[in-house]
């Protein structure tokens, strides 16, 4: 084969790929709908016209009002190319977002194309969620990933601008705040801070200030209101909603939920607190907040665990440095969150493993193994 028609080999197999899942995908269902949402709402940003409708019903807005003028380029063409277009960026954030972790994690055992495949299939029922419904956590993923690689280079600032970047995508990528002020300083909380001030201001050229306040409240609003009534949903895996499908709804529920959290993050002060063990820190720490997002949020679903995809690929890199125990505990994980499928276990064990919050489970397991990793001085 000519030289120049093999460099072009991987981008044509790219777009053909590409191309025939989006085809498949576009047959079983009609639009993907968790892209729909902030499309519609950058039309109305556009419009001057309200954000958080509870008339929407479960496809509310959820996101900041930043992140609607942010979707906007979207509306400059029709639903059908925008959903093709962001699409196929989904698909090229995914394959980034593996390689760059395997880029910037540190001390690797495995090597590239074993932890890639492997990766892949524990990590690929979270992937495919996020293709299908046109889901916005892989953007989150990478902004996350490049904040490790520019404190791994000393790029503070950097860092800062990424977190912050991505709590208007998600608003849950606060949950990376601690590890941003522990590990890398003012500096980076400096330049955060001055991220978030800019976006929170940005609607006020659509809406005025009086408005961006409103629309601030607005969203609040709409985020409290909505978490009630999505806590017994099967996809819902944050502790809220283990809790409630536990012990049923109710003051119990939350205050366990909140002791869940409380204990979570403490573990992952533990884990910083240990840092010095290692020559690079910055991964682990990220990678186990990363899992932990979808446990704090209370409208945590399982495919949000594609932000725990770092952390699934040291735990696959680190496997032979664990014991025989651990091992165990890690398995339990792998399985619990990443083939808890209806469609691999049928209906009747299916239906009871959502019942036990068993992808809750194996996420607490996982990210029990990255503090143990981190106990052990292995990363």
């Amino acid at each position: 084969m000519p030289p120049r028609l093999r460099s072009v080999v991987p981008a044509i197999t790219f777009v053909l790929v590409v191309a025939a899942a989006y085809g498949i995908l576009r047959f079983k269902r009609s639009e993907l709908v968790d892209f729909v949402v902030p499309r519609t709402a950058a039309v109305r940003f556009l419009a001057h016209e309200p954000l958080y409708r509870p008339e929407d019903g479960h496809y509310q807005y959820k996101y900041l009002p930043a992140f609607a003028a942010a979707m906007v380029p979207f509306t400059w063409v029709s639903t059908e190319v925008a959903q093709a277009t962001w699409f196929t960026l989904t698909w090229a954030m995914a394959v980034a977002f593996v390689r760059l972790s395997l880029y910037a994690l540190p001390d690797r055992r495995l090597s590239s194309r074993v932890l890639m495949w492997l990766t892949a299939l524990l990590c690929g029922k979270f992937l495919f969620k996020e293709l299908a419904f046109g889901q916005f956590n892989l953007p989150v993923g990478l902004l996350m990933v490049g904040a490790v690689i520019a404190a791994q280079q000393g790029r503070r600032l950097t860092s800062g601008v990424a977190v912050a970047a991505g709590v208007f995508v998600k608003p849950y990528a606060l949950v990376w705040v601690p590890w941003l002020v522990r590990t890398i300083g003012w500096r980076a909380l400096a330049s955060f801070t001055l991220v978030m001030a800019a976006g929170l201001a940005l609607p006020v050229v659509s809406y005025g200030w009086e408005g961006n306040l409103t629309l601030l409240h607005e969203w609040y609003r709409t985020v409290t209101e909505t978490t009630r009534p999505n806590l017994l949903v099967a996809d819902n895996v944050s502790f809220a909603s283990m809790w409630a499908k536990w012990i049923g709804p109710g003051p119990q529920a939350t205050n366990l939920a909140l002791g869940s959290a409380v204990t979570a993050m403490a573990a992952g002060a533990l884990v910083m607190l240990r840092r010095r063990q290692v020559a690079e820190p910055n991964f682990l720490e990220a990678s186990y907040f990363g899992v932990l997002i979808t446990l704090l949020s209370p409208q945590g679903w399982d495919y949000t665990l594609v932000l725990g995809l770092p952390g699934f690929m040291l735990l696959v890199d680190r496997w032979r440095d664990l014991s025989m125990a651990w091992r165990a505990i890690a398995l339990a994980g792998f399985f619990l969150t990443s083939f808890t499928i209806f469609d691999l276990l049928g209906r009747t064990i299916y239906i009871r493993l959502v019942e036990l919050s068993a992808v809750s489970v194996g996420a607490v397991l996982i990210a029990a193994c990255l503090v143990r990793i981190r106990w052990k001085g292995l990363a």
